[in-house]
């Protein structure tokens, strides 16, 4: 494991095009999808990650929360070969037991990592209803080991002032975990 920050893709970007496999019913899920009015949240995530594990809980509190009001969409684009943990049999697994619903998707060529500039695990990304990118970088300060309380606030507080129409500062920190298991 080597911490490594994200590089903060620039905001304003359009939702990458991209079809992947949906680990959970094993079909494909198009980034079309999103394309709905709705925001959308993509996380770049893994299995086996301290960082993300570190956020199973919050993650499914806001989904809960902002759910039907925004798209989640998680995305792992590990290297399966040297991290099995990370396959989409694991995946399924993982997001059965935390009893998460929204789409699992598997990144098995790594271009929707490349194409999103993400450079570690978790890494968030929220899109508006036009699929701009509104918010990017870290789900809140805690981390593994610095006993800082999961919050979610610097997520959550772009999630609420996006669904009440309030700006979102450009002012944002990059999220921090595991680097990507690169080919």
């Amino acid at each position: 494991m080597s911490l490594t920050y994200s590089s903060m893709l620039d905001l304003g970007a359009k939702i990458p095009h991209f079809e992947l496999k949906n680990v959970l019913d094993g079909n494909m899920y198009a980034s079309l999808t999103l394309s709905n009015g709705k925001p959308s949240l993509i996380m770049i995530i893994c299995n086996h990650c301290p960082y993300v594990i570190h956020y199973h809980e919050e993650i499914d509190r806001m989904n809960n929360d902002f759910g039907d009001a925004i798209d989640f969409v998680a995305i792992s684009s590990n290297d399966i070969k040297n991290y099995p943990q990370d396959g989409p049999k694991q995946m399924k697994a993982l997001f059965f037991k935390l009893g998460l619903s929204f789409p699992y998707l598997f990144d098995e060529n790594q271009e929707i990592a490349k194409v999103l500039k993400a450079e570690c695990t978790p890494e968030f990304y929220l899109y508006d209803n036009n699929d701009m990118l509104v918010y990017r970088g870290r789900m809140d300060n805690s981390s593994p080991g610095n006993d800082i309380e999961v919050s979610g606030n610097d997520l959550r507080n772009a999630c609420s002032k996006l669904l009440k129409g309030s700006p979102i500062s450009s002012k944002q920190h990059p999220s921090m975990g595991c680097n990507i298991k690169w080919k």
